[in-house]
């Protein structure tokens, strides 16, 4: 038996709390419609009317509900597989990055952030693992979000992929001890195209493309150096040439320790799935609190999880 398939078959499985498989009508309706729920509920804190909501329920599921029933229904679901345990499966490859959102408190508008993480299971299939909505992004705030994960007993992760903010970086380094990091090369070549001037430098910049184009870290370091020593003499391009060695390394540990598999080059995973929670979050635009904000975003998260699972698409193949 493949086990790839063993494992889809039993994470899409519903499950109650004691562990138990429990495939009812009722807790399948309460996977696919949570998102719907979430809008429901964001629909009645908009200012909607509860007469109308409760319309648009009852021609939908044939019953009207409150918002304190929907709340009190999605609210503990969100919670629980937010802080489910991730002890009986490995996730080598972690993708992670920052959702910025806005939240009212105290009657002021205030910027929250929502951490959220990518797992790459050992069988090549993406899960959201986590996410966390804090103040600010430090390294602290990082730090809280690994140590959420890992208390969750995340293990035997290999590689974590993300941008360069100073505050992840040092956090990573402290929260996965032994773990390698890997730099977005989107980001990173960006980042070094920046310092090219735009006028006469076709040349250069195909030759900073190229390098990014190797999956063999030998390979690639080689184009580095041979272009360091053929265009860091001039100095319009020095700055450029700077950068470009000091982050190759980092760049490129996803040839050595993911094998060379080129979606773990980038965080372009996390980031089509921070757009997707953008088109949905954006109906809101603010949310009246926290929790609200918990609610939704999570909500969303856990709809494309499910999705996710159910697809049975590797997204990397070993």
């Amino acid at each position: 038996m493949d086990d790839s398939n063993w494992y889809v078959r039993i994470k899409s499985l519903p499950r109650t709390r004691d562990g138990k498989f429990s495939p009812t009508l009722f807790e399948r309706y309460q996977r696919n419609e949570k998102a719907l729920l979430a809008y429901m509920l964001e629909m009645y804190i908009s200012g909607v009317s509860t007469r109308k909501v409760s319309h648009i329920v009852e021609q939908l599921c044939g019953t009207s509900v409150s918002k304190s029933l929907l709340t009190a229904e999605l609210d503990p679901m969100v919670k629980e597989w937010r802080d489910r345990s991730l002890s009986e499966t490995d996730y080598p490859y972690i993708v992670t990055d920052v959702l910025y959102i806005k939240v009212r408190e105290d009657n002021r508008v205030i910027s929250k952030n929502c951490h959220i993480a990518i797992g790459i299971n050992e069988y090549g299939y993406r899960e959201i693992i986590g996410f966390l909505i804090q103040d600010g992004e430090s390294g602290l705030t990082w730090s809280n979000f690994f140590e959420h994960l890992k208390n969750r007993d995340l293990k035997d992760t290999k590689l974590v992929i993300s941008d360069s903010h100073k505050g992840l970086v040092s956090a990573i380094r402290e929260s996965f001890t032994g773990v390698s990091w890997q730099r977005c090369q989107v980001h990173f070549m960006r980042n070094i195209l920046s310092y090219v001037p735009k006028k006469d430098s076709k040349t250069l910049r195909e030759a900073i493309k190229a390098i990014f184009h190797y999956t063999d870290i030998e390979l690639a370091r080689n184009a580095k150096n041979e272009l360091i020593d053929k265009f860091s003499d001039n100095k319009r391009y020095e700055k450029a040439c700077e950068i470009l060695d000091d982050g190759f390394e980092d760049a490129f540990q996803y040839t050595v320790v993911a094998k060379g598999h080129s979606r773990l080059k980038s965080t372009n995973v996390i980031e089509r799935l921070n757009q997707e929670v953008r088109r949905q979050e954006k109906v809101v635009r603010i949310f009246p609190n926290t929790e609200s904000a918990i609610r939704l975003i999570g909500a969303v998260l856990m709809d494309i999880h499910e999705e996710w699972i159910g697809s049975n698409r590797r997204y990397i193949q070993f």
